[in-house]
């Protein structure tokens, strides 16, 4: 059991720690090129090129979508409560509570602890988690959005193309096959090596009320994922998934909002930082749980 933790972890603190080293020996790394090849390119593919191999059911893949909706509602739900009664502003928190690093952590975990049947249910919950945040998480920022952007995010036209393969029994030809293997393979290490970098570059501010805010997210996640694993059924690789994804820490596209819109962003910045933190130390504990 310890060596598979190991096989598990290690591969994830290496790639961000490499990030983290990176960035603090100030060597050059582009972060919003990196984030738009992974957004528009890389995970896209790694989308098509993971659910077109795999024998995962459009049911399933569609009953993990579902229970990561019904996950932001409970989130939204508790989380706007837990701040109006603390008195914090819902358009600088509340989406830290929310959207959960389903993407940079949340992949590289479901694919390290459950294999490619991990990852392909990680993306279902991916997919839900990304459109969500740039359309919900867009509004409670900033207070406006619109369809547009919901429409413009390629994870959801690769999700869309991929489930007519799966509903048709079809594979894409071996040229395009490969080429969307090729390119999704480099999302999982670009996004850990961002991740780490993005730690390097966000500070701690408030400590007592950081500390308190990515208890919470981390607190209220596993509650509700463990809930909603039990409540919906979930055995195996599919709860291990809705466990794993539900206690992720606040996602940094949180604090890009943030700053985006001006909501307190150095503090968002470093409830990202001390959940991020707090689930590196857990996550042993963690993956004990659900394997």
């Amino acid at each position: 059991m310890v060596l598979e933790l190991f096989n598990i972890i290690a591969p994830v603190m290496v790639c961000a720690a490499l990030g983290y080293g990176w960035a603090r020996l100030g060597l050059p790394f582009e972060t919003q090129f990196v984030t738009s090849l992974v957004v528009n390119v890389s995970t896209p593919c790694l989308v098509l090129a993971t659910l077109t191999k795999l024998n995962v059911s459009a049911e399933a893949f569609g009953e993990m979508a579902g229970a990561a909706a019904l996950a932001l509602l409970i989130f939204m739900v508790i989380g706007a409560v837990v701040l109006k009664t603390a008195r914090l502003s819902l358009h600088s928190f509340l989406p830290a509570m929310m959207f959960a690093n389903t993407g940079n952590l949340g992949l590289p975990l479901c694919l390290f602890a459950f294999g490619e049947k991990g990852l392909a249910l990680g993306i279902a919950w991916f997919a839900v988690n990304a459109a969500s945040q740039f359309t919900i998480g867009a509004l409670i920022s900033s207070g406006h959005t619109s369809l547009g952007k919901l429409v413009r995010t390629p994870v959801l036209w690769s999700v869309s193309l991929a489930l007519v393969f799966m509903l048709t029994g079809t594979k894409p030809p071996v040229f395009l096959a490969n080429t969307l293997t090729l390119l999704g393979n480099i999302a999982i290490g670009l996004m850990l090596l961002a991740l780490g970098v993005s730690l390097a570059r966000l500070h701690v501010k408030s400590l007592g009320r950081t500390l308190a805010l990515a208890l919470f997210r981390l607190g209220m996640g596993f509650g509700v994922g463990v809930g909603l694993a039990y409540a919906l059924g979930f055995e195996g690789a599919a709860r291990g998934v809705v466990i794993l994804d539900c206690t992720m820490p606040a996602a940094v596209f949180n604090y890009l909002f943030a700053q985006r819109y001006e909501r307190q962003a150095e503090e968002v910045a470093s409830v990202i930082v001390a959940s991020t933190l707090i689930t590196f130390a857990t996550l042993p504990l963690l993956l004990l749980f659900v394997l």
